[in-house]
């Protein structure tokens, strides 16, 4: 299936590891491909940015949602409730040692195995799994031979229960109004 990616939907999934793994997560879903392709710059970025959507927000959204790994919302309040903001917290080691201080290193009482959030290949979650093959079958019903961000995009909609599609919804962009402007996107640009 990927062999039918365009440039711009390959780099929105690698784009959309490199943001799981900076936000510390140990799978890439749908919230994850979304952030890579509101950073693009293919069909689906000009959509989402049209629809007001963008990277900050939908990062906002992310991290209300399920936080920052490998310490996630529910550490941050468990730590709020004793006096510690687990933000702040972060923020002040990465601007004494530097971003990413914070994150797995061997030795010093660490595993010697690396998770896999910190290395190597992350995996995708079902969810965005299922998005990504309902991506092809949005390529197909359009009659295209490709699979770009604008298919990517209504993968992440069909599928409709990710965070992804949370974070839309929650940023004021409803399933029925992504699919509207996709397809106009396609009939000016076709």
């Amino acid at each position: 299936m990927f062999e039918r990616f365009t440039d711009g939907a390959r780099k929105a999934v690698t784009d959309a590891q490199v943001v799981a793994r900076r936000l510390g997560h140990d799978r890439i879903g749908t919230e994850h491909v979304l952030l890579g392709l509101v950073e693009g710059d293919g069909v689906a970025a000009r959509v989402l940015g049209g629809l007001g959507v963008t990277s900050a927000a939908v990062e906002r959204e992310i991290l209300a949602e399920v936080g920052r790994g490998p310490l996630g919302s529910s550490d941050a309040e468990a730590l709020g409730a004793i006096g510690i903001d687990l933000d702040e917290v972060r923020r002040r080691v990465e601007a004494s040692f530097g971003k990413g201080a914070l994150h797995w290193r061997p030795g010093r009482g660490h595993p010697a195995r690396r998770p896999p959030m910190l290395g190597g290949h992350i995996p995708f979650s079902p969810r965005a799994k299922k998005a990504l093959e309902l991506s092809l079958r949005e390529a197909l019903a359009l009659k295209h031979n490709y699979i770009g961000t604008e298919h990517l995009l209504l993968g992440i909609v069909r599928e409709g229960e990710g965070l992804g599609m949370l974070a839309l919804t929650r940023l004021g962009a409803g399933p029925q109004l992504i699919r509207a402007r996709v397809l106009d996107a396609l009939r000016s640009t076709g």
